[in-house]
């Protein structure tokens, strides 16, 4: 497996690849929060030159893909109170054929490589419960929860819950 940054010319599959991705989640949650989601991990704010976009990729294949996004960046806009002042992962996705083989984990040790090269203590994410496989992960990774910067983006009773982790 290599792990990677993206070239401009695979954004576009890489969005496919991450909604058939989500996909499993449609099922799980209101229409009103799928849609929220769904433009979330399809929309544009992570091509600005100082996000990356990292890719797994075996034989040629990109089966992976996550973003990190640099402290202070407003991503969650009008959601949070505060501003993180630490860098975030984003919009983890790994192809369903590829599960269950260490992509996942890969694209997460890349992003806190990634932030402990650049100085940063610490890493964070937002998930929700009904990520139950995500969840478990991050968790299992050492994640720790933050609660005061959780939020609820669709009035539904779906709390996107805060996680970081220090960097040693």
């Amino acid at each position: 497996m290599i792990i990677r940054n993206a070239i401009e010319s695979e954004l576009e599959y890489i969005k496919k690849l991450r909604l058939n991705a989500y996909m499993e989640h449609e099922r799980k949650i209101p229409k009103d929060h799928w849609e929220i989601l769904k433009l979330q991990i399809t929309s544009d704010a992570d091509l600005e030159p100082h996000i990356d976009q990292i890719v797994a990729e075996i034989d040629g294949e990109i089966i992976g893909s996550v973003v990190l996004f640099p402290p202070k960046t407003e991503v969650y806009k009008g959601l949070l109170d505060d501003e993180l002042d630490y860098p975030e992962i984003r919009k983890l996705a790994v192809s369903p054929k590829y599960r269950g083989r260490g992509v996942a984990r890969a694209l997460i040790s890349e992003c806190i490589q990634r932030t402990k090269d650049r100085s940063f203590r610490e890493i964070g994410l937002h998930t929700a419960d009904f990520m139950e496989n995500a969840v478990q992960l991050y968790e299992g990774l050492g994640f720790e929860r933050l609660p005061h910067y959780d939020f609820e983006p669709a009035d539904d009773g779906i709390i996107v819950k805060a996680f970081k982790i220090p960097i040693k």
